[in-house]
């Protein structure tokens, strides 16, 4: 789920908390790291629980509806039940290892934030991709799935009080909504029918040692700090460290660390890396202030012999 890329944000968000609190603990500071990688997948598990929940609220209201004996507006569907026997909500909320894995982690889903899940239940019924569904006779598990993205990508991703309730609950998970959603319309998409329980499980990383290289990039740079800054002033002699966007001079910094410590990763591949994450995070001119440094400093470790590549990724 969660990339190098994505893992470098963290670690940048880490060295970012450090230089605002002014609090220098490592220690501290890879716990930060750990909490924050795990709950992304906290907020993903958070984004499937809220799926089952609207298939709950669904279920309640046909409950009710079944016992009105005034004309409502679901008479016109030929197939009242059509959204509660959705296939694919029914693989959610009747998956057995899901529900195994949010006891275990003692995620007890939204019952106390009924609220948002009413606000996307009503978009989600007045929506026209849930008209069109429900006015339809019969159903097939390929019409369930793409009424269920459609409904994920167009209701409930963009839905402005849920950001504000994600953001509110941890500040970290403002990154990582987008890349969650993203990653939950992926699976959406490619579904099938007969698929595995753990298939909504999936692995938060790739390896242990994507993990590893996490915390290593984040203890190494906070180290080394003093060395990494003036390898920067040495490249940038009228460089009032004052001036110089925070975000700018973490990334450099770990853009430095990255290249003289893993020698496992290209010097283009880091270099890139840290030249998306700026256009992300930081002002508008910081990638080409950035590049321009990392230019200079490869070509600088490679004349004197500091920069050892080998392994991994190489030509």
């Amino acid at each position: 789920m969660l990339t190098r890329r994505q893992l470098r944000v963290k670690v940048m968000q880490c060295i970012y908390a450090i230089t605002q609190s002014k609090d220098d603990s490592l220690d501290k500071q890879e716990k930060f790291l750990r909490l924050s990688i795990e709950n992304t997948y906290t907020l993903y598990l958070l984004m499937l629980c809220l799926l089952r929940e609207l298939h709950a609220m669904a279920l309640h209201h046909d409950m009710h509806d079944s016992k009105k004996y005034m004309a409502s507006a679901t008479d016109d569907f030929p197939d009242k039940k059509k959204f509660v026997k959705n296939k694919l909500l029914l693989q959610l909320v009747e998956n057995p290892v899901l529900n195994e894995e949010l006891k275990q982690r003692k995620i007890e889903g939204w019952y106390l934030n009924q609220d948002y899940v009413k606000i996307i239940f009503k978009e989600i019924v007045s929506s026209r991709y849930y008209s069109s569904y429900m006015k339809t006779e019969g159903g097939s598990y390929g019409e369930d799935k793409n009424l269920i993205i459609d409904l994920f990508r167009e209701v409930i991703a963009p839905n402005e009080k849920l950001y504000e309730f994600f953001e509110d609950d941890k500040l970290t998970w403002v990154d990582d909504i987008p890349l969650v959603n993203t990653f939950i319309l992926k699976q959406l998409k490619n579904v099938k029918q007969e698929q595995s329980e753990r298939y909504f499980l999936p692995p938060l990383l790739k390896d242990q040692e994507d993990m590893e290289f996490a915390r290593k990039l984040l203890s190494k740079t906070l180290l080394q700090n003093k060395v990494l800054e003036d390898e920067i002033q040495g490249k940038t002699p009228n460089w009032d460290k004052d001036r110089i966007a925070d975000i700018d001079a973490i990334l450099l910094k770990m853009a430095i660390c990255e290249l003289l410590n893993f020698p496992s990763i290209p010097e283009r591949v880091s270099i890139n890396e840290y030249l998306e994450i700026a256009k992300e995070y930081s002002t508008p001119k910081s990638s080409i202030f950035i590049n321009g440094i990392l230019d200079k400093l490869v070509k600088e470790y490679k004349s004197e012999g500091k920069l050892k590549k080998t392994g991994r990724g190489l030509l």
